[in-house]
């Protein structure tokens, strides 16, 4: 059995691409069973997400080559498993295989494992340290295990995984920091003003920033929001989640002389808040400091605004050293997943090596079953005929004991006189030879 991975994600290939190989939930289950039934796949699981389709894959390999134990024909024909793989993809999405081939990465054996360790981890993301590929690759197990396409090798190889991405979230800083640009506007803001829970904030915008900054908003304590929106629908949607107020735009300078914070990120392509509304609002405030933070791009309040007294005006590129602050700690902690990792793989590659050793003690166990049940069967016969019984156990434990070694005895002999000493240095080590006082 081998393992192999073929994949593209946000580093390899552009977002035309990504979508076009992507595998929404109502055809993956079609996609794995036809990955499944291809020739000589014993197991798969497909991780598709927003960023990257990757398809994990377990291969039997042919018992010739298994003998033959050369990792360089074991890599040619993964090698060529892997294009098969490509034109698959391809056919299947309807596509060019060049086109994937060449936006594509690849990786056998306990390469596929750290791999699969560091995208949960969150180390390959788009986001260093972002959560939520951990749970999709949970979900993209889950789906392969209810299907009947995963077994035991990429069952252990993911478990394995989920274990160190524990590790990691346990051990490192990897997501206490977050670096979104909603995360670092509420960070100046509680900078500023040192405690946030007493302020009034108005929020500009009802898309997926705007909620993020409220929801970190509400997390620090704040609990007088208003969003405003074009849509007074949307705006709602997004109050009602925060127990939030909502306005229309139109109602934005009413709004103003109340707010304490103002942050906008919106769509529009023209200004909607300039320095004339500001300067009204403040003389209605006397002159009471409001922050004004435009997430928007093209931006939304006009940079006039920060020319006026008591208006602290920051725009995206203003609280980018927020955002680099916690994407350098981030960093720091990446370091430290990447030791775990290792300690991962290398814990993964002692299970399957002790797996692989089952086989041959069983064949010896059962062996040495045979000759007692044998030598046991014939010392009765002996009694049975009035034979002495501490003869019987002595030719008992002899018979045992020279059917046991003879085969290991003859072994030794043939390495020995080939100079394959190594043979008889291992025999030592398995049998504990050097130990003069085991009895």
């Amino acid at each position: 059995m081998a393992l192999l991975l073929v994949g593209i994600n946000h580093s390899t290939a552009n977002i035309a691409l990504r979508e076009k190989v992507a595998f929404p939930p109502e055809i993956i289950g079609e996609a794995l069973y036809q990955v499944h039934n291809l020739e000589a796949i014993e197991e798969v699981v497909i991780v598709s997400t927003c960023n990257r389709t990757e398809l994990y894959l377990d291969y039997r390999l042919s018992h010739n080559l298994e003998n033959l134990d050369s990792e360089k024909a074991e890599n040619n024909l993964l090698m060529d498993k892997q294009r098969n793989i490509i034109n698959w993809l391809a056919e299947f999405h309807k596509l060019e295989p060049e086109d994937i081939l060449k936006c594509s990465y690849f990786f056998c054996k306990e390469d596929v494992v750290r791999h699969l360790m560091k995208v949960s981890c969150g180390l390959d993301s788009m986001v260093l340290g972002e959560p939520q590929i951990l749970g999709q690759i949970k979900s993209a197990l889950a789906v392969s295990r209810d299907l009947n396409v995963v077994g035991e090798n990429l069952e252990r190889a993911f478990q394995g995984t989920f274990s160190v991405a524990k590790r990691v979230r346990t051990d490192t800083a990897i997501g206490e920091n977050p670096v979104s640009v909603a995360y670092a506007a509420v960070t100046l803001a509680e900078r500023i003003f040192s405690n946030l829970s007493s302020l009034r904030i108005l929020l500009i915008g009802a898309g997926r920033t705007i909620e993020l900054v409220a929801r970190h908003l509400v997390e620090k304590g704040v609990h007088q929001i208003v969003v405003a929106n074009r849509t007074l629908d949307n705006a709602l949607e997004i109050a009602s989640k925060f127990d939030a107020h909502s306005a229309l735009l139109s109602e934005i300078p009413q709004k103003l002389v109340a707010a304490d914070i103002i942050v906008s990120s919106t769509n529009s392509q023209l200004p909607l808040l300039g320095k004339g509304a500001v300067e009204r609002a403040l003389k209605q405030r006397k002159h009471k400091p409001m922050l004004l933070i435009d997430l928007a791009v093209p931006r939304d309040i006009e940079a006039e605004v920060g020319e006026v007294a008591d208006a602290y005006l920051y725009s995206i590129d203003d609280i980018s050293d927020v955002i680099e602050d916690n994407q350098k700690s981030r960093e720091e902690a990446a370091v430290q997943a990447e030791s775990i990792i290792e300690q991962g793989v290398g814990e993964y590659l002692k299970r399957v090596r002790s797996l692989d050793a089952v086989a041959t003690l069983r064949a010896f166990r059962d062996k040495a079953d045979g000759i007692r049940d044998v030598e046991v069967q014939r010392a009765i016969r002996s009694l049975e005929k009035g034979d002495s019984a501490e003869k019987v156990l002595e030719s008992l434990a002899r018979a045992i004991t020279n059917k046991l070694t003879h085969s290991p005895s003859v072994q030794m002999k043939k390495a020995s006189a080939e100079g394959r000493n190594e043979l008889l240095r291992l025999t030592q080590e398995l049998f504990n030879l050097d130990n003069e006082d085991e009895f």
